[in-house]
């Protein structure tokens, strides 16, 4: 008897996806959300937007992805996203710091 639809992917995902590759996708993952947050956000408000769950999806996708990128050895893809990451936290400094002001004395 042949093998089922999900026995040829239980095989597949076996031979093919060990957990560093299912860790890139979880970044990729957090990193895809920080858009669909933005989106949501700014279609409520009816112009652009920002959020500040934006960031934290960044900088969380960006460090696990970095340390995907790590793992692969790919320079340019280690490049890109220890730049990035240098962006989210500067945003999520400006935020904190403008929390830690705001609050009262």
């Amino acid at each position: 008897m042949a093998p089922s639809m999900f026995e040829n992917l239980t095989l597949w995902i076996q031979q093919h996806l060990n957990w560093m590759v299912a860790l890139g996708l979880l970044g990729q993952g957090l990193f895809t959300m920080r858009f669909v947050a933005q989106w949501f956000v700014s279609e409520k408000a009816g112009k652009s937007i920002v959020p500040e769950i934006f960031w934290y999806f960044s900088f969380g996708g960006g460090v696990i992805l970095l340390t995907y990128a790590i793992w692969r050895q790919d320079p340019v893809f280690i490049l890109g996203q220890a730049a990035g990451l240098l962006i989210y936290a500067r945003n999520l400094y400006f935020i904190w710091r403008d929390k830690w002001r705001a609050r009262p004395a």
